[in-house]
């Protein structure tokens, strides 16, 4: 199954969201995704641009959703305080092991869902790099979306990544399967679909934006930060040699917040800023 392939019902039927997640984390290398793809180098080059720009540089951050520790580490080296929280066990091992003898970090391992052992307003920014991409129920999704505001500081920054349900289906549907995943995604009427027991659930941009149209935050900005290259870099003729990955990813930023350009990317930035 590609990384980014839906699971189906019947294969996880009766299964929680952490047994879920948990399960495609345990045989998946997210931090090779990050390191050896084009993509994920573009998707990691991006999202750091974003911190920089939004997140001083002697901030105190918490990660939500913080994986094997791809970006609270290279934070934490950075000199900024960072918290790292991670749900799935097997990642946050990785992320201990990876950050033995470092100083300005400290992982726990927790859900999105519920922040409840950090007390409000206690730090300058937030960062949710993954977990709305597994997040199907509206009220977890909302719990999420509260707890991380909850916990920073008015006029900090919040980065949520979130994936587009148009760069799913580009990605993972142009195999001869196109059917099965219109039927995963989308209702019988082209309404983008969110289901239990689901592996990546997908957004129409404006309606990741309309989940925060009554919280406590002002928007900043939302942002691609892979565009099409996932499914592009696919194809056996496909190649950025490292001579023209700089100018490229430099290309790339300069375009990564034109709206028209949004629904096709897969990976995407909300960024906004506590009231």
């Amino acid at each position: 199954m590609n990384d980014r392939e839906q699971a189906s019902d019947g294969g996880t039927a009766m299964r929680t969201r952490k047994e879920i997640v948990s399960g495609f984390y345990g045989q998946s290398d997210e931090d090779g995704r990050l390191l050896k793809t084009r993509h994920g180098q573009l998707e990691y080059l991006t999202t750091m641009h974003f911190i920089h720009r939004y997140v001083n540089e002697r901030s105190n951050v918490l990660e939500v959703g913080a994986g094997t520790g791809r970006y609270s580490i290279a934070l934490a080296r950075e000199g900024m305080d960072v918290t790292a929280v991670e749900l799935v066990e097997s990642n946050l091992a990785i992320l201990r092991e990876n950050s033995r003898g470092m100083d300005h970090i400290r992982s726990y391992q927790g859900d999105a869902t519920d922040l409840g052992r950090f007390a409000g307003d206690s730090f300058d920014a937030t960062l949710v790099l993954g977990p709305m991409y597994h997040l199907y129920e509206p009220d977890e999704v909302n719990r999420a979306i509260d707890e991380a505001i909850r916990v920073t500081r008015p006029g900090g920054a919040i980065l949520f990544a979130f994936i587009s349900v148009f760069g799913i289906m580009y990605a993972n549907y142009l195999r001869g399967n196109w059917a099965f995943g219109q039927a995963e995604n989308f209702t019988d009427d082209y309404r983008v679909r969110h289901f239990s027991e689901q592996l990546f659930t997908g957004y129409d941009v404006a309606e990741f934006e309309r989940l925060f149209a009554d919280k406590p935050v002002e928007w900043i900005t939302t942002a691609g930060t892979d565009g099409l290259l996932e499914p592009i870099e696919e194809r056996p003729d496909f190649s950025i040699p490292d001579e023209d990955f700089d100018a490229f990813a430099a290309w790339y930023l300069a375009f990564a917040e034109k709206r028209e350009l949004l629904g096709n990317t897969n990976h995407l930035l909300y960024i906004c800023r506590k009231r």
